[in-house]
C-alpha cells in the first residue's frame, strides 16, 4: 500500500479538484502542485475569485442563467430581440451560442433535459415557467437548442405538445453535416438527418 506523501490538507485539495470534469487523479495533483508552487500568483486570487462567486452568483430568476446580478445581463440587454426565445438544456448550451454569437435571441435554460432512466421528468425541469413565457404576446418563436441525443429529441417533442396552445413558432436546430464535415467519418444517422433536411443550394 503506498504510503502518503502529504499532509491531509493538501490531499483534499487534491481530492477536490478531482471531482472537476476533465481532471482525474493525476491531472488533480499536477493542478494541485501547479497552485501550491504559485501561491501568490495563482492560488491567492483563485481563493478570492472562489469566494466572490460563492457570495455574488445566483440564477437568473427570468431564463437559468448564471449571473451576479438577477434578472441576468442578458436578460436585462436591451438590444436583445425579445420575441425569440432560445432553450437550451444548460448554461454551458447558453454559453456555447453565446461565444458563436450564433443569435440575438433571449434564453431559457431547463436545467437539463427529460431523462426517464435518470429519474428526470418534467417537474425536474423549468418546462412551466417556459411555456408561461412563451404565452407573453410579444414571443413570436421558442427556438429549441437541444441536444440531438434520444434525450434531447423526447424533451423538443413534449415541449412542442405543451406549447401548441401558444400563438408561437416553435423551430429546432438544423441536424446533419458539420461545416468543414467528411461524409466518410460520418455517422449514419448524422447522414440520414442531413439527407432528410436537405435544402436549396
Amino acid at each position: 500500500m503506498a504510503s502518503a506523501v502529504a499532509g491531509p490538507e493538501i490531499e483534499r485539495l487534491i481530492q477536490l479538484l478531482a471531482r472537476l470534469p476533465g481532471l482525474g487523479p493525476r491531472s488533480a495533483r499536477r493542478a494541485a502542485l501547479h497552485l501550491i508552487k504559485k501561491r501568490e500568483a495563482l492560488m491567492t486570487p483563485l481563493a478570492g475569485a472562489l469566494q466572490v462567486a460563492i457570495d455574488k452568483i445566483q440564477v437568473c430568476k427570468t431564463c437559468g442563467n448564471i449571473d451576479t446580478q438577477n434578472p441576468c445581463t442578458v436578460c436585462t440587454d436591451p438590444r436583445r430581440d425579445g420575441a425569440t426565445i432560445v432553450v437550451v438544456a444548460d448554461v454551458a448550451d447558453l454559453w456555447a451560442l453565446e461565444r458563436a454569437n450564433a443569435t440575438n435571441g433571449r434564453y431559457h435554460v431547463l436545467g437539463a433535459t427529460l431523462s426517464p432512466l435518470d429519474g428526470v421528468g418534467p417537474q425536474d425541469l423549468t418546462i412551466d415557467a417556459l411555456v408561461a413565457r412563451a404565452h407573453d404576446p410579444q414571443v413570436g418563436e421558442v427556438i429549441l437548442a437541444l441536444n440531438a441525443t434520444v434525450d434531447g429529441q423526447t424533451t423538443a417533442h413534449y415541449i412542442t405538445d405543451l406549447l401548441q396552445e401558444a400563438n408561437v413558432r416553435v423551430t429546432r436546430l438544423a441536424h446533419g453535416v458539420p461545416v468543414g464535415g467528411e461524409l466518410d467519418y460520418l455517422d449514419e444517422g448524422t447522414l440520414s438527418a442531413a439527407m432528410r433536411q436537405r435544402t436549396l443550394f
